[in-house]
């Protein structure tokens, strides 16, 4: 494949903050919505995603191409065989990647801005 034609993940960047825990949290693994509330609640303490937001937030990670959408797994019953499942591309696990470079060079400049201690430690 000609990687000149794939899109630049830093086209992407910066990500909203709710968008970079859902790739966050789907790099664990495929989940569907609810689910995706409660992982990134549980990791992340500092991101709360309501299921009306997530549902745009959904929309706009799958028409870019970031995430995609499948059925539930054949042995699902009951709620989870009706549920929509979400699952992060190769292009989201780039953009990601680079989402996480750039909050990592912004820390280093609020470390030498003397904002946060050297290290990493508090």
């Amino acid at each position: 494949m000609d990687v000149s034609i794939l899109p630049d993940p830093r086209e992407r960047l910066p990500l909203p903050p709710h968008d970079f825990h859902v790739l966050l949290t789907l790099l664990e693994g495929p989940r569907h919505a609810y689910g995706l509330c409660t992982a990134a609640e549980e990791e992340a303490h500092t991101v709360r995603l309501e299921i009306g937001s997530l549902y745009r937030i959904l929309a706009r990670l799958t028409e870019h191409g970031l995430i995609e959408d499948f059925a539930p797994p054949r042995h699902a019953e009951g709620h989870a065989a009706r549920r929509r499942y979400y699952r992060i591309t190769p292009f989201g696990r780039r953009v990601a990647e680079a989402e996480a470079h750039r909050l990592e060079a912004v820390l280093r400049h609020a470390r030498k801005q003397k904002l946060l201690p050297s290290g990493g430690s508090r």
